[in-house]
C-alpha cells in the first residue's frame, strides 16, 4: 500500500514520490523499463492501459503512441501493415516540470492537473528508459476494449488491441 507523499526507490535507485495513489500502475512500468534496460535491448516496446486520458482523447480505436523517433516509426509502420491504428503523440520537456518533486528524483503524477495526461504517463515512463535504447510506449486505454460493435478485424469487448503491431514489429528484425 502507498500513500501521498510516500517516496519509493525503483530499481536502479531513483525515487518517485506518489502523490497520486491511483498512478501506481506507472510504477510497476519503471520497475520493468529499468531492469529491460539493464540488459542493453535493442528496442524496448511497452503497451499499457496507462491513462484514461489517452481514451477521452482517441477514443476507443487509436491507441497512443510515444516515445524514440526510431521506434515510434517502426511502430507506425508495422501498424499501418496490419491494420491497427496508432496516434504518436509528443513528449513536451516543458510538460516534465509538472513532474518535479522537493524530495524525490520525480513525481508519479501531478494531482489535480488535467494538462496533457497521457503526455505525463509517457515522460514519466522516459525517465526508466536508459540512455539511448530505441523505445515506444503504447498507452492502449482506449482500443483495448471495444463497447461498441464490432470493426474490421476488431471484436467488442476485449480486443487484444497492439498484438499484431508489436508482433510485426518483431517479425520484421533481423
Amino acid at each position: 500500500a502507498s500513500r501521498p507523499n510516500d517516496v519509493i526507490t525503483i530499481l536502479g535507485g531513483k525515487t518517485v514520490e506518489i502523490l497520486n495513489t491511483d498512478a501506481e500502475g506507472r510504477l510497476v512500468m519503471a520497475d520493468g523499463l529499468q531492469a529491460a534496460s539493464a540488459t542493453k535491448p535493442d528496442l524496448i516496446i511497452d503497451a499499457a492501459t496507462l491513462t484514461g486520458a489517452a481514451r477521452i482523447a482517441l477514443g476507443e480505436r487509436y491507441a497512443g503512441l510515444m516515445g524514440t523517433d526510431d521506434a515510434v516509426a517502426q511502430i507506425v509502420a508495422s501498424a499501418a501493415h496490419v491494420g491497427e491504428l496508432v496516434w504518436p503523440m509528443p513528449l513536451p520537456r516543458e510538460l516534465r516540470t509538472l513532474l518535479k518533486s522537493d524530495i524525490a528524483d520525480i513525481a508519479n503524477a501531478k494531482p489535480g492537473e488535467v494538462l496533457g495526461g497521457m503526455l505525463l504517463g509517457g515522460l514519466f515512463l522516459k525517465d526508466f528508459v536508459g540512455e539511448g535504447i530505441p523505445w515506444a510506449h503504447l498507452d492502449i486505454a482506449g482500443p483495448a476494449a471495444n463497447s461498441q460493435g464490432a470493426w474490421g478485424y476488431t471484436p467488442k469487448g476485449a480486443t487484444g488491441a497492439i498484438t499484431r503491431t508489436v508482433l510485426d514489429v518483431l517479425m520484421s528484425r533481423p
